[in-house]
């Protein structure tokens, strides 16, 4: 006998004919009818609301305007499907069936995959904002040689100019451009004597004894990263069950304020050195770090919530094959 679940609500007429057509059909297909009234669950009233009645009969799903036939025809494939399921398993406990399913590698790391890719990410992310900071912990203990390759390694990927960048083992923990106005700091230009335009020089400075060491990714990134990586863990230690960022406060509060923040400077900075205007802008340490920081965040919570719902699903496929692999080699059907 088959199971069906009906999803309903009080006075549709809908729900009502279906319930009749079911009550009718239990002669000639027989199942066992378990009825939801979905009014009192708000959960059950946004998944369902628009499309009842619901029938669900073993892999089979009608929705709303069904007739009576449809619902036959549905009850009838299910009940055709649980009777060759039973036909296969008494074939396979009798031994006359040999099913050629096998746990294969990569079904082995898709499985660990879905399992452990958070804290894979969560360490990777961690080892790539972590490195830049050893740079200039190895030039400051006289292992330039270590810290030069990973300056080079990073400067693929960040524009490293000193004057937006951490500093170690230093007078200051950074050295802004006099255009930024920070009051109380030594500014890049006093600090180095390179002029404020000279962006290359600003590339290629990575510090000396007295000013200390720059990490090798910038402050913008350095918070990007860290932010990705704090979300992470704490998405992590809460059970992966905080759900995902809407696209547009994603939009709204990570990408804008950034974008903002960072176009700004850049296009003023052009037009003045282009000599069309006489002045420019130049963001600070501390909007940096605050407009990278709201960026990493929104877009981990942005789009790990989207990987775990994908990943769960994977685990589950792997886990139903996994125990039936399990199962059937109990049962001497595959090897």
């Amino acid at each position: 006998m088959i199971s069906v679940t009906i999803y309903v609500r009080q006075d549709d007429e809908r729900c009502q004919q279906a319930l009749a057509d079911l009550s009718e059909l239990q002669a000639i297909v027989p199942h066992e009818l378990k009825k939801i009234e979905i009014d009192s669950d708000p959960e059950l009233v946004k998944q369902w609301g628009e499309s009842v009645p619901v029938v669900e009969a073993g892999p089979y799903r009608l929705k709303t305007s069904f007739t009576r036939q449809d619902l036959q025809i549905t009850l009838q494939a299910a009940a055709h499907g649980i009777k060759q399921e039973q036909e296969i398993d008494a074939a396979i406990a009798q031994g006359k069936i040999k099913l050629d399913i096998k746990w294969t590698g990569a079904d082995r790391f898709s499985h660990w995959w879905s399992r452990h890719y958070l804290a894979v990410c969560n360490i990777f992310v961690l080892l790539y904002v972590g490195l830049p900071f050893l740079a200039p912990t190895l030039a400051h203990s006289g292992q330039s040689w270590l810290a030069d390759r990973i300056y080079d390694g990073y400067s693929f990927v960040c524009h490293q100019y000193a004057f937006r960048s951490w500093f170690l083992f230093g007078e200051q923990a950074v050295y802004p451009r006099e255009a930024a106005h920070v009051p109380g700091l030594i500014t890049y230009e006093q600090a180095t004597g390179l002029g404020p335009f000279d962006d290359l020089a600003a590339r290629a400075f990575r510090g000396n004894p007295v000013v200390g060491y720059k990490v090798a990714l910038c402050e913008r990134d350095v918070a990007i990263y860290f932010g990705i990586f704090f979300f992470g863990v704490f998405f992590s230690v809460t059970g992966r069950k905080i759900k995902g960022l809407k696209w547009y406060w994603w939009v709204l509060i990570g990408v804008i304020p950034m974008g903002l923040d960072g176009g700004s400077q850049l296009v003023l900075q052009v037009l003045q050195r282009l000599n069309m205007i006489d002045f420019a802008r130049e963001s600070t340490p501390f909007l940096r770090t605050l407009t990278g920081a709201l960026f990493g965040v929104t877009t981990a919570w942005f789009g790990y919530p989207l990987v775990e719902e994908t990943m769960r699903e994977t685990l589950e496929y792997f886990d139903g094959k996994l125990a039936r692999i399990r199962n059937l080699r109990s049962q001497g059907a595959v090897e």
